[in-house]
């Protein structure tokens, strides 16, 4: 028997408002992994529960292929404080789900529940469901606990919802589509000294001045034009009186690129320009420079099976395989990192009042959770045919 989309659609606006209103931040998603787990076991399929501490991956079997593809949603919420006044806002003082993983969860959710009743694919899908996206690197720490050697898979797929783009149309390119993540911190160290006897010591203010100064010239003139970056220092602390040179100043901040060579790049630049600015004074630093997120990057047939099966549902037309990489940062680039597939957009909508994601005003729109839903079957269906 076919599934009824219009009772599926209401069942998810349910599934979707209660997680909504019980937002979970990283590694801390215990009420979701438990919604997400029966849900699942109710629907006759396979669940394992425990990698990353939270995750869940539901394994869904059908016809004899052995070959296997991998489906991801991410589950955590925010530490913001929610400003919205619907019924499903967050229940959870200082905590809401403004990035949409409830949306995400709901539809890879949806999509397990239409397969398994349908089963009109060849093969094995592994739902993977996610906890800790939003900077605690939860992808990295599935796969550092066996996730693709308990669940191989050929190809993983992920999708985030995007406010700005139209509801019923999909984004997405090949190559890098989201940028690398990394953070620094660097401690000057000079000679703490009266401020009326600045002769007397070694002033970190202005070697610190320099640094940041010179910082700003490595994207602008070491790193090629034709490959994006930005190196933004976002913090300068030091001292704690009017009148007294302080021993040190620290700094700290956050890099963005999207090629693996030009991380190293930044990396080793920044190094050597601290050093020298730092010897020119007579001071000593520190500099730790921390690899988060790689960049996110598709591969050629990724995208086009990703590309076919949103033509299926909303229309070559509405489709668009050229979007601009951006600047934010998904750790679903870990899971990339080990298998080919693509991470996509489907549009949230943009009309007035919509705003983007990491904003307290924010809400996934329930009107494309039916079309995620549909993405996913498609995407199942093509690449594990009958």
């Amino acid at each position: 028997m076919t599934l009824n989309l219009d009772d599926l659609g209401q069942e998810l606006l349910e599934i979707r408002h209660d997680i909504h209103r019980h937002p979970e931040l990283a590694f801390d998603e215990h009420r979701t992994s438990d919604v997400v787990a029966d849900k699942l076991a109710s629907w006759g399929i396979e669940v394992h529960r425990g990698l990353a501490r939270t995750g869940v991956v539901g394994t869904l079997r059908a016809g004899s292929s052995n070959r296997a593809i991998a489906l991801r949603a991410d589950m955590d919420a925010l530490p913001i404080h929610e400003a919205n006044q619907f019924e499903h806002r967050s229940e959870n003082d200082g905590l809401m789900h403004a990035c949409g993983h409830d949306g995400h969860t709901t539809m890879l959710l949806g999509a397990a529940k239409l397969l398994a009743q349908e089963r009109r694919f060849d093969g094995v899908v592994h739902f993977i469901f996610q906890p800790a996206e939003e900077n605690e690197g939860g992808g990295r720490v599935m796969i550092e606990e066996g996730l693709f050697d308990l669940f191989p898979a050929e190809q993983v797929y992920g999708m985030h919802n995007m406010p700005g783009i139209p509801a019923g149309s999909f984004a997405m390119r090949t190559g890098p589509i989201m940028a690398a993540f990394d953070s620094f911190d660097i401690t000057l160290r000079g000679k703490g000294t009266h401020a009326a006897m600045p002769h007397l010591g070694i002033d970190p203010m202005p070697v610190a001045a320099e640094v940041v100064t010179a910082l700003q010239t490595i994207v602008s003139r070491s790193v090629n034009p034709l490959e994006n970056a930005v190196l933004s220092v976002t913090q300068f602390h030091g001292g704690d009186a009017y009148n007294v040179i302080p021993e040190q100043v620290k700094l700290a901040g956050c890099t963005r690129s999207f090629l693996p060579h030009v991380q190293d790049q930044i990396e080793q630049t920044m190094g050597r320009v601290i050093s020298g600015i730092a010897a020119a004074h007579g001071a000593t630093f520190d500099f730790d420079y921390r690899r988060g997120y790689p960049p996110t990057i598709n591969t050629d047939d990724g995208v086009a099976a990703a590309a076919a099966a949103a033509a299926d549902v909303v229309g070559i037309d509405n489709v668009n395989t050229e979007t601009p990489p951006l600047m934010g940062s998904e750790d679903f680039a870990f899971m990339l990192q080990e298998r080919p597939g693509s991470y996509i957009f489907i549009g949230n909508g943009d009309g007035e009042g919509s705003c983007m994601v990491h904003n307290p005003g924010y809400d996934f729109n329930d009107q494309i959770a039916l079309t995620g839903v549909q993405y996913w079957t498609r995407l199942v269906e093509r690449e594990l045919p009958v």
